[in-house]
C-alpha cells in the first residue's frame, strides 16, 4: 500500500509504539523487545500509546530521555462522565454502532466494518461513544440484530443476559478509539488487536503509516482464550467476529507487517494480508549479555522462565515433571516468573496441581529473579511448554546461554531451535517428559546441544541485526512514498 504521509523534514523520525498490556507497564518478552529497540535508537523520537487495564499501572521500565511520557488508554476504568446524549447526537452514534454490530454477525455487511469503526472513532474522541453504548437503546440494538431469524447466531437463542455481557465487552474493546491518534512519523503496533486501534485511526485521519509486528498471533490467542472462557456461544460469536474483522482491517491498512516468524506469516496471509506487505524479522539477543551459563546444577533440574499465564501451559509442564520424577526421584522443577495482575488464580491452580500430583516438595515457584541469567543457569535443561508463542525470547536467551532446551512445537519455535534442541507437541505431558529424560540422562548430548544452540544465536539471532533492520524500516517509512522501499533486507534476519 503506498504511503500518503507527508515528506520528512530531516528531523529525527518519530515512532509511536502501540502496546497492549506490555511495555512500559509490564515485564515479559514483548516488553524486553520494545525496550531493546528503544534504547538502541537514541537518534529517534519515541512515543508510547499503551492500552492498559485500569490506567493506574505503574511504570516498570525506566524510559530513556528520547521517549516521551507514555499515554495510557485504560480498558476497564469507569466510563467518563459526560452530559447525557439525546436526540440527533445519540442517534448518530447508535446508527453507526448498529452498522458495526451487524457487520460482526452478518457476512453481507462485513465490508462495512471499517467505515463503521472509523465513524465511531470520531465520536469516541468527542466523548460521545462510551456514554451512548451504555444506554438501553444500544442494548436493544444489539439484541435486535443478533436475534434476526436469518442469522446463524440467532439459532443459539441469545438471552438478555448474553446481550448485556456482549455489549459490555464490546464497549470496553472500543475504548482505545478515544485515544489521540498518531499525527506524524510512524505508528508501530507491537501486537495486533486493540493496540492497533489508534494506529488505524492515525492512518485514516492523518496518513501516518502503520507498521505491525505480531510476536504472537493475536487472533489465534483470542480463539484459544474464548474457547475455554466462561462466556456463552452468542457472546463468543460476536466478540470473535470483532477480533477477526479487526485483524482483517489491520492487515489491509498496514504498510508493512513484520511477524517474528514464518508461522505467524501464514496466519497473516490466511487473514487477508497481502504477501508482498509481509517481511519476517526475527527477534534477537545480545550474546554478550547472555554468555554461557557455566556449570550445571548437581541435582537434575528442569528450569522454566516466563509469565505465569494459561497460554504458557504450566499444567502440562507440571504433569510432565511428575512423569520425569517417577524415573528420576531426585529431579527438581524450578519456575521463574511472576503472574500478571489478575492472573494470580492460575498460579494457585498450578501450585495445587503440583501438590495433587505429589510434587509439591520438588516444584518451586521462584517468582521474578533479579538476574535472569540465574534462571537459565538453574537448570540442566530449560523448558518451554506454551500452547501459543511467536518467536520466544526466553528460548533464544536460553540458547545463547548454552543450555539444552525442550520446547513445544508452536509459533516460530522450530525456526528458532533448528537441530539445537528438542521440540515436542503441545499439551502432551508424555512426549515432554520423554524428551526431558533423554537430555537429563545424557550429559554429552546436553553439552553438544548447548554449544550448537549458542552458535545458532550468534549466527542468526543477534540483537544488532534486529535493530538494524527496524532502523532501516523506520527510515524508509518516514520518507516520501516516491523514495520507494529500497533494500531493507538484512541477511538472516528478514525474509
Amino acid at each position: 500500500m503506498p504511503s500518503s504521509h507527508p515528506p520528512h523534514s530531516g528531523a529525527a523520525v518519530r515512532v509511536t509504539l502501540l502496546t497492549e498490556g506490555t511495555y512500559p507497564h509490564s515485564h515479559g518478552g514483548v516488553s524486553v523487545w520494545c525496550d531493546q529497540l528503544v534504547r538502541a535508537m537514541p537518534d529517534f523520537e519515541f512515543g508510547i500509546t499503551a492500552v492498559t487495564g485500569t490506567g493506574r499501572e505503574p511504570l516498570v521500565w525506566e524510559l530513556p530521555a528520547h521517549v516521551a511520557e507514555p499515554v495510557s488508554v485504560p480498558l476497564w476504568g469507569p466510563v467518563p462522565v459526560t452530559r447525557p446524549l439525546r436526540g440527533r447526537r445519540l442517534g448518530e452514534v447508535l446508527s453507526t454502532y448498529e452498522l458495526l454490530v451487524t457487520s460482526l454477525v452478518d457476512p453481507v455487511v462485513e465490508p462495512y466494518f471499517g467505515p463503521a469503526l472509523y465513524g465511531l472513532a470520531g465520536m469516541a474522541r468527542e466523548g460521545r461513544l462510551g456514554p451512548a453504548l451504555r444506554t438501553e437503546k444500544a442494548l436493544r440494538i444489539l439484541a435486535g440484530v443478533w436475534n434476526r431469524a436469518d442469522l446463524e447466531v440467532s439459532a443459539a437463542r441469545p438471552t438478555l443476559h448474553d446481550a448485556i455481557t456482549a455489549a459490555d465487552l464490546l464497549e470496553h474493546a472500543l475504548r482505545p478509539l478515544a485515544a489521540e491518534p498518531p499525527a506524524d512519523g510512524v505508528a508501530h503496533a507491537v501486537s495486533g488487536g486493540l493496540a492497533v486501534l489508534p494506529g488505524l485511526v492515525g492512518s485514516q485521519l492523518n496518513g501516518v503509516p502503520l507498521l505491525l509486528t505480531e510476536h504472537g498471533v493475536y487472533l489465534r490467542e483470542r480463539y484459544l482464550g474464548y474457547r475455554t472462557g466462561g462466556y456463552s456461544w452468542p457472546v463468543k460469536y460476536l466478540m470473535l467476529g470483532f477480533f477477526r474483522l479487526l485483524a482483517q482491517e489491520t492487515y489491509r491498512v498496514a504498510e508493512l507487517i513484520t511477524p517474528g516468524n514464518r508461522y505467524n506469516r501464514l496466519w497473516e496471509e490466511h487473514g487477508g494480508a497481502e504477501p508482498e506487505s509481509i517481511r519476517t524479522v526475527y527477534n534477537g539477543v545480545d550474546p554478550s549479555a547472555f554468555p554461557p551459563a557455566g556449570p550445571e546444577p548437581e541435582v537434575p533440574t528442569l528450569s522454566w522462565v516466563g509469565r505465569v499465564d494459561p497460554i504458557k501451559d504450566l499444567e502440562t509442564l507440571i504433569r510432565a515433571f511428575a512423569l520425569v520424577r517417577a524415573e528420576l526421584p531426585e529431579a527438581r522443577l524450578r519456575l521463574f516468573g511472576g503472574a500478571p495482575r489478575g492472573g494470580e488464580a492460575y498460579r494457585e491452580r498450578c501450585v495445587a496441581l503440583a501438590a495433587e500430583l505429589g510434587q509439591g516438595d520438588a516444584v518451586t515457584f521462584e517468582g521474578r529473579v533479579e538476574n535472569i541469567l540465574d534462571a537459565y543457569a538453574a537448570g540442566n535443561v530449560v523448558m518451554l511448554s506454551s500452547i501459543s508463542e511467536g518467536f520466544p525470547f526466553t528460548l533464544i536467551e536460553a540458547m545463547s546461554c548454552g543450555r539444552a532446551t525442550v520446547s513445544t512445537d508452536v509459533g516460530g519455535v522450530r525456526e528458532a531451535v533448528g537441530d539445537s534442541g528438542l521440540v515436542v507437541p503441545p499439551r502432551e505431558p508424555g512426549a515432554m517428559a520423554s524428551a526431558a529424560l533423554d537430555l537429563l540422562r545424557d550429559r554429552e548430548r546436553r553439552a553438544s546441544m548447548g554449544e550448537s544452540a549458542r552458535l545458532r544465536v550468534i549466527e542468526q539471532f543477534t540483537l544488532r541485526r534486529t535493530v538494524e533492520t527496524f532502523r532501516d524500516i523506520y527510515q524508509e517509512l518516514g520518507r516520501p512514498a516516491a523514495d520507494g522501499w529500497g533494500d531493507v533486507a538484512a541477511e538472516g534476519v528478514i525474509a
